[in-house]
C-alpha cells in the first residue's frame, strides 16, 4: 500500500507537521527524505530495509557510495544527498558549541561525538579544544589506526592545544568492536596525556569512549 494511502494520522510528512520530528522513528524521518519508495515497497518499507542492511542511520551516512547503490531505490544522488544532510547535521552541533558553553548541553557533546565517530570501522583519536569559557575553538582527529590499537602521542596533542589557544581538552574515541567500556590502555593513555597537558596548563575535562550510539565518560565514571 503507498504512504498516501494511509491514514493522514499515520503518513510521516504529516506526522511531523502535527507532532514535530522528534516523534517520528528513524525510518519514518528516512522515509520522508526518500520521498518515494520503488515497486512493491513504500518509501517507508525502503527505510526499513537501509536501517536493517546498515544497522541504524550512522551505519548509513557512513556507507559508501558503492554499497548503497547496491540497494534497489538508491543511487548516486541519494549518497549525495545523504553526505550533505551528515555534514549539516555535523556543522550545526560545531556552531552552537562556538557561540556558548559547551557543557551547558552535555547531551549535544555525545550527539556530535556519535555523529564523528560512531560509525567509523577504524579506531580514531579526536580532540575538542577549548577556551577558558568552555568554547569550541576546534575539533582535530589526531590520530587513527587499526580496529584495534591507535597510537597517541602526546607531544602533538600539546603542540596542537598551543596552536588553538587551548585552556582545555576534551578527548573521544571510537571502539569499533561496538563496546562502550574503557580498557586499561584507555585510562593510562588519559592519565600521561592528563600529566603532559598539565606542564602548559591545558585542563583534560573528559575523555568519551563511543561505540556506536553509545557513549561512556571517563568523568562521569570517577576516572578523571
Amino acid at each position: 500500500m503507498a504512504i498516501t494511502d494511509w491514514p493522514a494520522a499515520e503518513r510521516p510528512r504529516e506526522k511531523l507537521i502535527a507532532l514535530g520530528a522528534e516523534a517520528l522513528s528513524d525510518a519514518e524521518l528516512l522515509a520522508i527524505f526518500l520521498r518515494v519508495g520503488v515497486v512493491g515497497k513504500s518509501a517507508v518499507d525502503l527505510a526499513r530495509d537501509l536501517l536493517s542492511q546498515f544497522g541504524s542511520l550512522n551505519g548509513i551516512f557512513a556507507a559508501s557510495e558503492s554499497e548503497l547503490s547496491q540497494v534497489h531505490g538508491i543511487g548516486s544522488s541519494k549518497y549525495v544527498q545523504l553526505q550533505a544532510i551528515f555534514e549539516m547535521s555535523r556543522r550545526a552541533l560545531n556552531e552552537q558549541f562556538l557561540q556558548r558553553d559547551i557543557f551547558q548541553s552535555p547531551q549535544q557533546v555525545r550527539d556530535y561525538l556519535v555523529l564523528r565517530l560512531g560509525a567509523l570501522t577504524r579506531e580514531v583519536f579526536l580532540v575538542m579544544f577549548l577556551d577558558a569559557q568552555n568554547r569550541l575553538n576546534a575539533t582535530e582527529e589526531l590520530f587513527s589506526g587499526t580496529l584495534t590499537q591507535t597510537s597517541v602521542y602526546p607531544r602533538e596533542v600539546i603542540k596542537r592545544a598551543l596552536h588553538h589557544n587551548a585552556a582545555g581538552v576534551i578527548f573521544a574515541h571510537n571502539h569499533p568492536s561496538g563496546v562502550a567500556q574503557q580498557s586499561l590502555a584507555d585510562k593510562l593513555l588519559t592519565k600521561q596525556l592528563k600529566q603532559a597537558l598539565a606542564l602548559v596548563d591545558v585542563r583534560v575535562l573528559d575523555h568519551f569512549i563511543v561505540a556506536g550510539n553509545q557513549t561512556l565518560s571517563f568523568v562521569e565514571r570517577g576516572l578523571l
